[in-house]
């Protein structure tokens, strides 16, 4: 059984129904997490003020050093 970190909450997880990438949320509290792998299941906390954009400019900036 997995339970939230931030609250201590089961989370409502059938690990044979998720997919790397889903979002699951905490029903108590609210956080948000992602399932980052399923052979050995794996949640990271989905931050609200991420933005692929970031990984765009990291991109960029990696670019630049190469030249």
């Amino acid at each position: 059984m997995h339970t939230c970190p931030e609250c201590e909450n089961p989370l409502d997880i059938e690990e044979d129904e998720v997919v790397e990438g889903d979002i699951i949320p905490c029903d108590e509290c609210g956080t948000e997490f992602e399932i980052v792998a399923t052979e050995l299941l794996q949640l990271t906390r989905v931050d609200d003020e991420y933005d692929d954009d970031d990984d765009d400019e990291f991109l960029n900036e990696e670019e630049e050093d190469e030249e």
